[in-house]
């Protein structure tokens, strides 16, 4: 069974930078869109950014101009750096992959940034 490996999570102060990997563990074909939800506590999950196969992007207003999706299709990997970090980016992080299918969910990955 494919898993997805997040990597990169962790404590940073406001205004730092942070890049989380999200890579899958086998092959999984007919990958459309690649993405990162997140979801802080009391809070439903939301939509951070994804990106298609073709490299068409989307991300939530609030992390517009500070983050950057991207990917490698190749292996079948996907990459979220955030910069100029806030408090409120403070989450749980997962990646999702959408396939032919059910969608393939990460483990999730803590991001905890400091005022």
């Amino acid at each position: 069974q494919v898993q997805l490996l997040e990597s990169g999570g962790g404590l940073v102060q406001a205004g730092g930078s942070l890049r989380l990997s999200c890579a899958a563990s086998g092959t999984i074909f007919g990958i459309s869109v690649m993405g990162w939800y997140r979801q802080a506590p009391g809070k439903q999950r939301e939509l951070v950014a994804s990106i298609t196969s073709s490299g068409s992007t989307n991300y939530a207003d609030s992390v517009k101009g500070r983050f950057t999706i991207s990917r490698d299709n190749a292996k079948n990997t996907v990459y979220l750096q955030m910069n100029r970090l806030k408090p409120e980016d403070t989450a749980v992080y997962y990646c999702n992959v959408r396939a032919p299918g059910p969608d393939y969910w990460g483990q999730g990955t803590q991001v905890t940034v400091s005022s």
